[in-house]
């Protein structure tokens, strides 16, 4: 059985989350939306690419994700950020409880993440 945190050694960050936050994941293998070309996909077709990608993780701050798509059925993880905004300041008070929900995320989970 995989462990938690090898589990959660792939992660990517949807389009709706800064790309910059990856600075702030350390420990973690992290890409983004807009770094693979996918940006502008619609979420069933990034779940599905995602997950073929072999990341585990997907972060973002949708917040309709999780109740427009199947996430126990996709084959991965979902953390949902929840902050003010999408700017990066408002998001960085998270980043501690976020890498707690990475390490802790399990495929087919939805976890949500506010400061």
């Amino acid at each position: 059985m995989t462990s938690p945190a090898a589990l959660a050694s792939r992660v990517l960050l949807d389009e709706s989350v800064p790309h910059d936050l990856v600075l702030h994941l350390s420990g973690f293998d992290v890409a983004t939306v807009q770094g693979l070309g996918w940006a502008g996909m619609k979420n069933g077709v990034l779940l599905r690419m995602t997950r073929d990608a072999g990341f585990h993780i997907l972060v973002t701050v949708d917040r309709r994700m999780e109740y427009q798509q199947n996430i126990p059925q996709s084959g991965l993880a979902l953390v949902v950020l929840l902050a003010r905004s999408t700017r990066l300041p408002d998001l960085l008070p998270l980043v501690p409880a976020l890498l707690t929900a990475l390490a802790q995320a399990r495929v087919g989970e939805i976890s949500h993440v506010a400061a």
